[in-house]
């Protein structure tokens, strides 16, 4: 075979393969070999038609794509051997000729990815975090808020009420709703079944019908019923207010406190805790970004393809649809329009990717064995069947998820250590 290489800007290389004539008699020979062993052709035993008669019977183009399925793949990898090329996915392979026989193959290759200067990197550390009384106040309220209790009140409906109450809705004359029982909090901000439903509810006596018409949102999921006029019937049978326990010792006891002093502290440092790993995580996507802009990455068209195939699975499945068609039908989209839109986010992600496992490799970051055990016996811990949950976390495929997390993770903490140390060396100096 003959082999001529021309090398892409976007880590692909094109190999031109021209298939010499022994070679495409051996593979013919080969095919018609395979092929009169399987080809039952009348007045012959199995395996022994000629060969002129075995393409008689069923076509030279049958033969010589027999020929092809066998000889196209063994002479690319003669090809990539001679070339001393690493593929990191399939080539696309096109037959460009076929007397004599030439065919081409992209080959995606490892991508390239120069850092830039990240030890230059000036990032301010993350201010210091300051949980004021307000806070502290707010997240005890919520608290109180999940532990009141609904109560029936004879009166009409305010908001922050909880109804039961019977619809009826049409769009134009066009039956929408028609529901019994429905259960519903009246929420001032409220946008369900459509904005301003709510506050119509709002001074509704029980079990007297109140009729009222609304404007449905443009932004409606149904497009035929966007900017028309709906009609409600609606009759609340049930009003209810919550009943907020007193911010007191007893509903610290509640939560697992001594008393109302102690949740106060505690859920102050809880809120620190969290409003700091929040900063941290912030700060690191924002050295991440920062990197990417400084360096220079190529990759082949087929992993930026591969991350938004994956992307859109994910979705899908995130939404409860079991096949990404169906996500589509349900979207009433193109597959190609929804990858376009996913694709500046597959880009994004794939630019992160691969620079972070570049930093990984110029910083010498490993994960070893220990801290991968480490992590699944701490996510085992938290499963209510352990030792089902110690079955899954030990499956080979499991466990480089947590080490490639892991990685990730001690790289992102490292560049956040050059970022801003770069830069709290910088102040010292000034």
């Amino acid at each position: 075979m003959k082999v001529s290489r021309e090398n892409l800007e976007d880590c692909q290389a094109v190999l031109t393969i021209e298939v010499e004539a022994g070679e495409m008699d051996e593979s013919l020979e080969a095919a018609y070999r395979h092929l009169v062993n399987r080809v039952s052709i009348p007045g012959f035993r199995k395996g022994k038609a000629p060969r002129a008669i075995l393409v008689q019977h069923i076509g030279r183009q049958s033969l010589l794509e027999e020929a092809y399925e066998h000889l196209i793949p063994e002479l690319y990898r003669q090809a990539i051997e001679s070339e001393e090329l690493e593929p990191v996915a399939r080539p696309e392979v096109e037959i460009t000729q076929t007397e004599p026989l030439v065919f081409k193959a992209v080959v995606p290759l490892r991508p390239e990815v120069k850092l830039g200067d990240y030890r230059s990197m000036n990032l301010e550390p993350a201010p210091e975090v300051k949980i004021g009384k307000e806070e502290v106040t707010a997240a005890i309220e919520d608290f109180r808020q999940a532990k009141g209790t609904w109560v029936p009140v004879d009166r009409p409906v305010q908001f922050g009420d909880l109804v039961t109450m019977d619809v009826d809705a049409s769009v134009e004359g066009t039956p929408w709703l028609n529901h019994n029982d429905v259960v519903y909090e009246v929420d001032a901000d409220s946008r369900s079944p459509v904005p301003g439903f709510a506050s119509q509810l709002e001074g509704v006596e029980k079990n007297r019908e109140t009729v009222f018409s609304l404007p449905v949102p443009d932004d409606h999921p149904v497009e035929e019923m966007r900017g028309k006029e709906a009609e409600f019937r609606v009759t609340v049978t049930e009003t209810k207010q919550k009943e907020l326990p007193g911010l007191d010792d007893e509903l610290a006891r509640s939560a697992g406190y001594d008393d109302l002093a102690a949740m106060k502290k505690k859920v102050a440092e809880d809120l620190k805790t969290h409003a700091e790993a929040s900063n941290r995580s912030q700060l690191k996507q924002k050295a991440l970004d920062a990197l990417v802009d400084i360096s220079e990455v190529s990759y082949p068209p087929v992993f930026e393809e591969e991350e938004i195939t994956g992307i859109l699975k994910d979705e899908a499945r995130r939404l409860g649809f079991t096949e990404p068609e169906e996500y589509l039908k349900a979207r009433n989209k193109t597959e190609e329009e929804v990858k376009e839109e996913i694709r500046p986010i597959a880009r994004k992600r794939l630019l992160q990717g691969l620079v972070l496992e570049k930093l990984a490799q110029e910083e010498k970051i490993e994960v070893d064995s220990s801290e991968v055990d480490g992590r699944a016996d701490e996510m085992a811990g938290g499963s209510e069947d352990r030792e089902k949950a110690e079955q899954f976390f030990s499956h080979p495929r499991i466990r480089q998820s947590i080490e490639q997390s892991l990685l990730t993770q001690k790289t992102l903490d490292r560049l956040l250590e050059v970022a801003v140390g770069s830069a709290e060396e910088t102040t010292k100096e000034e």
